[in-house]
């Protein structure tokens, strides 16, 4: 059968599409390897509008259970396969039929809404493995209130980093960031901005080279690239002491797949209209953190694909 809509990924933007394609009667496939999305490792969630702290994990498991709450009839559910390929079955726009080939079959539809997300750029040094989420942690937004009061570092210095830091800055007793080499990629006004609050530390030419720790995290050592020799910021010893590190060095769109039937940035995010999430593709729509929108958090990306759909059921009825 040809679907009326296709939704690829789990997460909050594919969980609220799926809300609202079923809600709406859209006659749905959904694809996705999971419901966990990038924050389900967070122990405690306090920015869900709605909830006032939640795991990251029950979270995840609260999205499936809404999702599939309305969907009998209406949405079939392909849980734990990737999809590999979208192809445009027909050249004429208004009348696509596009097929989604995953790794255990092929569906068709006609129409699409990509919701696959980003991977973090890990931190692949000793002992960032070990004391991942024991002091180690790749969302500030998730995790920052955990650190109140406490001595905490970044490691990236473009927009991101920066970001991060400014938000850990409200609750943190200090900050120190960490960057590479002698510039930064932020934006001049966002560093100069951060730069000016005295809990603000900025270490540049910091390669991080180690994280240690007991049974969380205690220092990280880096290298500074112009002398070569290594500096340690521990607990103990210096007055700037770190129990977390925040890891902002970028994140992996997760969108390979289609990467020839829409325009990707350089980045490989798709590039969407922020008024309705419509890419460069008719019948494609895109929501949540694979796109280029300028900020990536689970409400945005929630609410990105409830726009979505809503756009999608109008060019749905509208043929």
């Amino acid at each position: 059968m040809t679907y009326d809509l296709a939704i690829i990924g789990g997460g909050p933007a594919g969980a609220a599409a799926a809300v609202y394609a079923a809600r709406k009667r859209l006659r749905t496939v959904m694809i996705t390897k999971d419901w966990l999305g990038q924050s389900y490792v967070s122990e405690k969630i306090e920015n869900w509008v709605g909830t006032v702290a939640i795991s990251g994990l029950e979270l995840s498991k609260n999205l499936e259970v809404h999702a599939k709450a309305y969907a009998d009839g209406i949405i079939d559910f392909k849980e734990g396969e990737y999809c590999k390929e979208i192809t445009n079955s027909n050249s004429d726009s208004k009348n696509s039929v596009f097929t989604i080939t995953t790794d255990k079959g092929s569906y068709t539809a006609k129409t699409v809404l990509i919701t696959t997300g980003s991977i973090r750029r890990k931190l692949t040094i000793p002992g960032a493995d070990t004391y991942e989420n024991k002091g180690l942690t790749y969302c500030a937004t998730c995790d920052g209130p955990l650190y109140s009061d406490q001595d905490v570092a970044v490691i990236g210095g473009g927009n991101a980093g920066f970001e991060s830091a400014a938000q850990l800055m409200a609750y943190c007793k200090s900050v120190t960031i960490l960057n590479r080499s002698g510039e930064f990629k932020a934006d001049p006004g966002t560093v100069e901005a951060v730069s000016k609050n005295p809990k603000v530390k900025i270490i540049k030419y910091a390669v991080p080279k180690e994280v240690r720790g007991a049974q969380f995290v205690t220092s990280i050592v880096y290298s500074d690239s112009q002398s070569g020799t290594d500096s340690e910021i521990p607990v103990s010893e210096i007055v700037i002491p770190v129990t977390g590190i925040f890891v902002e060095i970028g994140s992996i769109a997760s969108t390979g797949y289609a990467k020839d039937v829409i325009k990707l940035d350089q980045f490989g995010r798709v590039v969407v209209n922020p008024m309705n999430q419509r890419t460069s593709t008719d019948g494609i729509w895109a929501a949540g953190d694979c796109t280029d929108g300028l900020y990536h958090q689970n409400n945005i990306a929630a609410g990105d694909a409830v726009k979505a759909i809503e756009d999608i059921y109008i060019y749905i009825h509208t043929q």
